[in-house]
C-alpha cells in the first residue's frame, strides 16, 4: 500500500473553515509549485483551507519534482499519448480520491465544500478526478491542460443533490509550447457534448503558465462556485 498524500497547507484566514481548495501540481513539480496561489485567493475566499499534496512518484525527467504518472514526448494528439495518459491517471485516481476523503472528514465537510484546481498535468487529474467524485465538488479549475479519455465522459457521472455537474474553468495561454491551447477548446467542446457545460478564459501572450488574469479569473470562479453551492 502506497504512503499517504501530503503537503503544504494554509489555513483560512477567517480562522472557521467552511471551504477547502486542493492543488494538484504539474509534471515535474511539487505541491509547494501551487500553494502560494492559495495565498493571494484568502481575501476572496476567507474560510478556505488550502492544500497542495506532493504526488506520489518521483518525475522520471526531474528527479528533485513528482509525477501523477510518467510522460513520454509524445504529442497530445498522438495515440499512444493518449493511451499513456489514459492509463496513468486511472493509476492516479485512487491516492488523490483517498486524500480527498481524508481531508473532507478531518475538516467536517461535504463535497459541496472542495473545489479542484490542477496545473497542467495536475489539470488533467482534476478533470479526470472530480468528474468521477461521487458527489460533485462545487468546482474544478484547469490551468494548461487537456482533457483524458473524452470518449470515455460517459463515466463523468459526478453531480450535486439537485443533479448539476461541477461547474468547470478552463484557462491556458494562447502561445503554450507545450500543451497548445486548442487542447481547451477540445476539452470544452467533449463536456459539452456530455452536458457539462464548460466555461474557459484564453491568456494572450502567456505560454505554459498562469497570469495574473488567469489567476483573478479562477479565484472569483472558486468563490462564485462556493456560493453557488449553498443555495
Amino acid at each position: 500500500m502506497s504512503a499517504a498524500l501530503d503537503g503544504p497547507r494554509i489555513p483560512a484566514a477567517a480562522g472557521r473553515t467552511s471551504q477547502l481548495v486542493v492543488f494538484l501540481h504539474g509534471y515535474g513539480a511539487d505541491g509547494a509549485d501551487l500553494i502560494d496561489l492559495g495565498r493571494q485567493w484568502r481575501a476572496l475566499m476567507p474560510e478556505a483551507a488550502f492544500v497542495s499534496p506532493h504526488a506520489p512518484e518521483r518525475s522520471t525527467a526531474s528527479p528533485m519534482g513528482r509525477q501523477w504518472f510518467a510522460l513520454s514526448n509524445r504529442p497530445p494528439e498522438d495515440p499512444a499519448g493518449a493511451d499513456e495518459r489514459w492509463n496513468g491517471a486511472v493509476k492516479a485516481r485512487g491516492a488523490i480520491d483517498a486524500f480527498l476523503d481524508a481531508e473532507l472528514k478531518r475538516l467536517g465537510l461535504d463535497e459541496s465544500r472542495l473545489a479542484l484546481v490542477g496545473f497542467s498535468q495536475g489539470a488533467m487529474m482534476a478533470l479526470h478526478v472530480g468528474l468521477r467524485r461521487p458527489r460533485a465538488p462545487a468546482a474544478i479549475l484547469g490551468f494548461s491542460g487537456l482533457l483524458i479519455g473524452p470518449e470515455r465522459l460517459g463515466e463523468a457521472t459526478a453531480r450535486d443533490p439537485r443533479g448539476r455537474p461541477p461547474p468547470i474553468l478552463l484557462a491556458h495561454g494562447d502561445q503554450d509550447p507545450l500543451i497548445p491551447f486548442e487542447a481547451m477548446f477540445m476539452a470544452a467542446e467533449a463536456l459539452a457534448g456530455a452536458s457539462i457545460p464548460t466555461q474557459w478564459h484564453l491568456s494572450l501572450g502567456i505560454g505554459h503558465g498562469i497570469d495574473a488574469g488567469g489567476l483573478r479569473h479562477g479565484g472569483l470562479f472558486l468563490a462564485k462556485g462556493f456560493a453557488d453551492r449553498r443555495r
